[in-house]
């Protein structure tokens, strides 16, 4: 494929990004400092979106391998920007509070699924062959975290005030939107496999996959190991680190590494190929991150070079296995389906990470704000992370036949 192509492709994943970090970020604080609801009431509302948000991506994923890929993508587009000006706009809807930010809440988390199912489908369509794929994923992943980046920094470069900085936000994504929808207008539609059968039936082709039940059982572990700094992230870089104004900075830094650093990793992978890369990067992680368990009161610089490396190694967490599950997709006609499981996966990690660690570090005796017991806080974030990373590595390197799939044109089969 064209460069050009490649990246008009993956320009949608830019205002896509705006409906994943924004949302659990700022959604909270924008309705607690609006003073409509307590924070119990947003946490309930929070949790019950995300369960039915993770039950319907297999649902999704079935019902985009039933219909063409594009026009279903630009109809999930429709309540993602609803939602997610409704979402930002408190208050304008006259209805109860809690009512508003549920439906808002419902319509912009699960029209961005639905897109989100339909791009890395059509992704899969529009690949032709392994790199290919790679190199489409690799281009939408970093739009995706470009994304994120200037999601995250727009509301303290709009204002000192954080509610109006916040509720600036949709106009930025919809002019995003807007962008990348005309120039998706001009990316073929690939070749899409329209599958036949029920709901179970697909789910059940889908799960007697083993490369792909191997391939899940790996990003489980590792999808783990990830989240657990991510949860606890802010906590460690305030109580340890004690250096709170630099969160942004060192957020910032972390994701523009990762993005940078993805077309390295698809010219190593085309030397290497797939598993002994995801490897090597996998490996440069636990180095970079294990440093972390020494750092302590005003070590950010330091922290800010972990925050490099681990970047540049993520760049793999987030391009290599989600080519791999094109390939395994495409080949039986699932990719709809096949990427509606991962995404489940992935939200159930981060759920499970939350459930574990917050509770584990509480009943430790870690209180948020305190310097005391920090080196509880330091043992989850850094030291039980490694060891699950350590754990995806052993079963990588025990599969990395199995999945080291290297596909030209793949006839499709049902």
């Amino acid at each position: 494929m064209e460069r050009r192509e490649v990246l008009t492709y993956g320009i949608l994943g830019l205002p896509l990004a705006f409906g994943a970090l924004p949302i659990y970020l700022f959604v909270p604080d924008l309705y607690a400092r609006s003073g409509l609801l307590g924070l119990s009431a947003i946490g309930f509302v929070l949790l019950l979106t995300r369960l039915i948000d993770g039950i319907a991506d297999p649902c999704f994923g079935w019902l985009i391998d039933r219909y063409p890929r594009k026009p279903v993508l630009l109809g999930a587009l429709i309540p993602f920007g609803v939602g997610f000006v409704a979402l930002f706009t408190p208050g304008a809807i006259p209805v109860d509070p809690i009512v508003a930010l549920f439906v808002t809440l419902a319509l912009c988390t699960l029209g961005f699924s639905g897109a989100m199912i339909a791009y890395q489908a059509w992704g899969s369509d529009l690949g032709q062959d392994t790199v290919s794929r790679l190199r489409l994923t690799a281009a939408r992943e970093a739009f995706i975290l470009a994304g994120v980046v200037i999601a995250a920094v727009i509301p303290t470069l709009i204002s000192d005030d954080p509610l109006i900085g916040m509720q600036q936000l949709p106009w930025f994504m919809l002019a995003f939107l807007f962008l990348a929808v005309i120039m998706l207008c001009r990316v073929p539609s690939g070749m899409p496999h329209i599958a036949t059968g029920a709901l179970l039936d697909r789910l059940r082709l889908t799960l007697s996959d083993r490369r792909y039940r191997r391939l899940l059982l790996v990003f489980f572990a590792n999808g783990i190991a990830s989240a657990f700094p991510a949860t606890l992230f802010v906590f460690y870089v305030t109580d340890v680190l004690q250096a709170p104004s630099y969160t942004g900075l060192l957020l910032a830094v972390y994701f523009l590494s990762a993005a940078l650093a993805m077309p390295f990793w698809v010219h190593i992978v085309q030397r290497l190929g797939r598993p002994r890369t995801w490897i090597l990067a996998m490996l440069l992680a636990m180095a970079a991150f294990s440093s972390a368990a020494a750092l302590g009161e005003g070590d950010w610089p330091l922290f800010l070079v972990i925050c490099v490396i681990s970047g540049i190694a993520v760049g793999t967490d987030l391009t290599i296995p989600a080519s791999i599950v094109a390939d395994l997709g495409e080949s039986n006609g699932s990719a709809g389906t096949y990427f509606g499981v991962w995404n489940l996966v992935a939200k159930v990690n981060l759920a499970l990470a939350a459930g574990i660690a917050l509770p584990l570090l509480s009943y430790l005796g870690y209180t948020p704000g305190s310097t005391d017991h920090t080196a509880v806080l330091i043992g989850t974030y850094v030291l039980l992370p490694l060891g699950l990373k350590a754990i995806a590595i052993v079963l990588l390197y025990c599969w990395r036949e199995d999945l080291s799939i290297n596909v030209g044109h793949i006839a499709r089969r049902v």
